[in-house]
């Protein structure tokens, strides 16, 4: 089994993983009421999905 001969720096490990970084998710418009949702999502105002009402939101009550 490999095992390390020397200790791995702090520095050594860090520029390994700088490319893990995160990323902003992606935010499209709702067509219906034009407000921010994620895509392939219902859109949490309104409730519409593909042009259909699929939520029940407070206005619907």
């Amino acid at each position: 089994m490999a095992v390390p001969k020397q200790k791995c720096s702090k520095a050594r490990g860090r520029k390994r993983r700088t490319h893990y970084k995160t990323s902003a998710p992606t935010v499209s418009v709702c067509p219906e009421c034009q407000e921010p949702k994620l895509p392939h999502a219902a859109c949490p105002e309104c409730g519409a999905y593909k042009d259909r009402n699929v939520l029940e939101t407070a206005d619907d009550e």
